[in-house]
């Protein structure tokens, strides 16, 4: 039986995303934590998508509880109270001397993607064929770096809290931590650490799409391929 504690997934394993210890005995008392059996536990885990992520953010999702509903609620209710006023003190034809500007708010900017994508090249039948979890992992890398090869350097700056996870030998990653069983990326000078559970590695897949270019929902599609 299982214990989820509302945090942060990374804070599972008690430290954050920069090596620190972040959850004190004071901070697990203001906590509320449900008893979960270790099934759900794990299904739980296994839906991180991204490092850091926090438990309440995964339920949400996994809920449908992401409040969309209601803001939309709220906006309609505000545009048709809007419509009403504006029915009613509709200005005459000598008093509209120019239409009101309204500034639309500031779009988030993505980050650019290059043509080439990966699923042009990822087979999954190929895919299919790999040999165990990690043979996968290193096969859909393989895709990304022969994908993007100018921008694979990117991959270097996602990090544990302390190990790296790419390196462009492999004694950089084996002097960076113990047990790392490091294993080099097809066709390319970079290597990657394979010491890890899948969710771990599902986690690295999604940051390294992420990273490149790829939109969330591209990366959790990548992420699943695994």
């Amino acid at each position: 039986m299982g214990v989820l504690v509302v945090t942060r997934i990374s804070d599972w394993f008690g430290y954050n995303h920069t090596g620190e210890k972040n959850v004190t005995r004071n901070d697990r008392k203001n906590m509320k934590q449900i008893d979960i059996d270790d099934e759900l536990y794990q299904y739980i885990a296994s839906n991180t998508q991204s490092i850091g992520e926090s438990a309440s953010t995964i339920l949400r999702r996994l809920l449908n509880l992401s409040g969309e509903k209601i803001q939309t609620a709220n906006v309609e209710l505000n545009q048709n109270n809007q419509t009403a006023i504006t029915t009613n003190t509709l200005p005459s034809a000598e008093q509209v001397t120019e239409p009101t500007k309204v500034k639309a708010p500031d779009a988030v900017t993505p980050v650019k993607q290059k043509s080439a994508n990966v699923f042009n090249i990822l087979n999954k039948e190929e895919l299919a064929m790999q040999k165990g979890v990690v043979g996968r992992f290193l096969f859909i890398l393989s895709a990304f770096y022969r994908t993007h090869k100018t921008d694979f350097s990117a991959v270097l700056e996602i990090k544990g809290r302390d190990r790296v996870y790419f390196a462009t030998s492999k004694e950089d990653l084996v002097n960076s931590g113990s047990s790392m069983n490091p294993k080099n990326i097809t066709d390319s000078e970079y290597w990657v650490m394979t010491n890890s559970n899948t969710t771990r590695k599902k986690m690295m897949l999604h940051e390294v799409a992420l990273c490149l270019g790829y939109s969330a929902e591209q990366a959790e599609k990548i992420r699943d391929y695994l």
